[in-house]
């Protein structure tokens, strides 16, 4: 691929390793995170094996919030600050490995990808990720109380 913006093309480059279902599925969730939080910076985590988003906060500072991570059966879209996100239906994973702060969800090829929940799953990690250390604590702190929020 020959775009204008090197970081496209590493991402390019990284689902071009993937079967052709996982990088349409891949590609598919790029555009939700993306159309969620058009301020997004994405950029491929070659270390990680994932393609990362930052969003702009105040300054010159940003901060990782979300992810795309594709491997051989499925991918993954991730949130960094999932366990403060709101999910009273309980859709988000990853409470069963105890990651202590992210959550994701995971489709294979052929599922349906409910837009709405990617865009408002992403949209809620943004709200949070822009939140000082302080009331990140303070929401922590409720969801630890016996009936605190889910």
């Amino acid at each position: 691929m020959n775009s204008d913006d090197p970081r496209q093309d590493q991402i390019a480059d990284f689902l071009a390793l993937q079967s052709t279902a996982i990088a349409e599925l891949a590609e598919s969730l790029r555009v939700l995170v993306k159309r969620a939080v058009p301020t997004a910076i994405e950029r491929l985590r070659p270390g990680w094996r994932l393609i990362g988003y930052d969003v702009p906060l105040k300054g010159t500072r940003t901060t990782y919030f979300a992810w795309v991570l594709p491997e051989v059966g499925h991918v993954h879209v991730g949130w960094q600050t999932g366990t403060l996100m709101d999910d009273p239906e309980h859709m988000l994973r990853g409470a069963h490995l105890k990651l202590k702060k992210v959550r994701y969800l995971t489709f294979q090829p052929g599922d349906r990808v409910p837009t709405k929940v990617v865009l408002d799953f992403t949209r809620d990690a943004v709200r949070i990720a822009a939140m000082s250390p302080g009331e990140r604590h303070v929401i922590a702190s409720l969801r630890e109380q016996p009936g605190g929020p889910r």
